[in-house]
């Protein structure tokens, strides 16, 4: 078993390389459509030679890699010929069923899709230097149709995703380097996280709204925290009873890891007649433009001068229960969070508290 790199000089006067296998008895050779230039002069010239090269010795890493873990069937299929950006786009077509998430990565998809342009570039390809470049692009050069930048969040968000797809594609055993973890991500600024008090939540409540599957829906998030994903994918299969304690078993859809989650009367309160199990429970309820008019003219009728979005009612969860002295540990799992530093951020939130502790020192003096 061997595997070579080989120069072969072309009709335009440069070196074009290739690959030489030889496996199991069988000779292949195969174009790696990369090309130096025979005497650089210049120092772009040199520097491109250098970076080919690299490139060419990466792919020949790669490949003599799948050899030796008898895994050459994948070599010169389908699946190592992808491009990223198609590659990128099968991911983002597996996440159609998550509202949410799906608008992020079709989002994140424009921008590659006009960072590569006519210049595709296949999956095995891909290397840090690219990555780079594809962050660069995402923070600084890409445009809005209203052409403005992309904000911190938004650039941080996109790119995030794009990490996450060289990390899919390691774990696909695509390719043999996790690149993204040599790479830095965009660091988010923090944003402020709107919620509603107790106070709003019961004049929320009283307040009728035009589209009471949604009111339903939202009060069930405020009282168990769960995400618009899963709520909107939840069925009455994945509500249990045993005695007196009902709790749900699902699978977060962003995470898609499995959890168990308790549910107190006021989220039991905001379900419906129960039906058969594969029956969603909120079963019409789709992510729409017209829901988020619909969920902002409620708010807005209850006199709650506050931008909420369905996600509030995850923060209002959050918020609601360290408010009344419920630790952030347990607070973390009930959301199902995997990391403490993640729940951390609704700690920031809480105006109360930083009052109340400032009050302690008012003694008389």
């Amino acid at each position: 078993m061997s595997v070579t790199l080989r120069q072969k000089l072309t009709n335009t006067g440069r070196y074009s390389w290739n690959l030489d296998i030889y496996h199991e008895g069988k000779r292949i050779s195969k174009s790696l459509k990369l090309y130096t230039t025979i005497k650089p002069k210049t120092e772009a010239e040199k520097i491109h030679n250098a970076d080919v090269k690299r490139l060419a010795e990466k792919i020949r890493l790669n490949t003599e890699a799948e050899l030796i873990n008898s895994n050459y069937s994948k070599f010169g299929s389908k699946q190592t010929e992808i491009s990223f950006l198609d590659y990128f786009a099968k991911l983002t077509k597996e996440r159609r069923r998550s509202d949410g998430t799906f608008a992020n990565w079709d989002s994140t998809y424009k921008v590659l899709k006009q960072y590569f342009g006519n210049r595709p570039k296949k999956l095995i390809e891909m290397s840090e230097t690219d990555l780079v470049a594809i962050r660069k692009f995402i923070s600084e050069k890409y445009r809005t149709k209203s052409n403005q930048t992309l904000s911190r969040n938004a650039a941080s968000s996109y790119f995030n995703k794009v990490k996450a797809a060289f990390n899919a594609a390691f774990d696909e055993k695509l390719v043999d380097v996790k690149i993204a973890s040599r790479v830095k991500g965009l660091k988010p600024e923090d944003t402020k996280r709107e919620f509603l008090t107790e106070e709003e939540v019961m004049q929320l409540l009283k307040t009728p709204c035009s589209f009471p599957l949604l009111k339903q829906a939202f009060f069930f998030s405020v009282f168990c925290g769960l995400r618009w994903s899963d709520v909107v994918n939840l069925k009455w299969g994945d509500i249990q009873s045993t005695g007196d304690r009902t709790f749900i078993r699902y699978r977060q859809e962003k995470t898609r890891h499995a959890e168990t989650a308790d549910l107190n009367n006021n989220a039991i309160a905001q379900l419906g007649e129960r039906m058969a199990d594969d029956q969603k429970v909120f079963k019409g309820l789709r992510y729409s433009a017209w829901n988020n008019v619909k969920l902002a003219q409620w708010v807005m009728s209850a006199g709650i001068k506050k931008h909420i979005t369905f996600h509030c009612a995850r923060h209002t969860f959050a918020t609601l229960l360290l408010t009344k002295d419920i630790d952030i540990y347990t607070v973390s799992k009930l959301l199902g969070h995997r990391e403490l530093k993640t729940t951390q951020i609704y700690g920031k939130v809480i105006d109360r508290r930083k009052n109340q502790a400032v009050k302690v020192l008012d003694f008389d003096l």
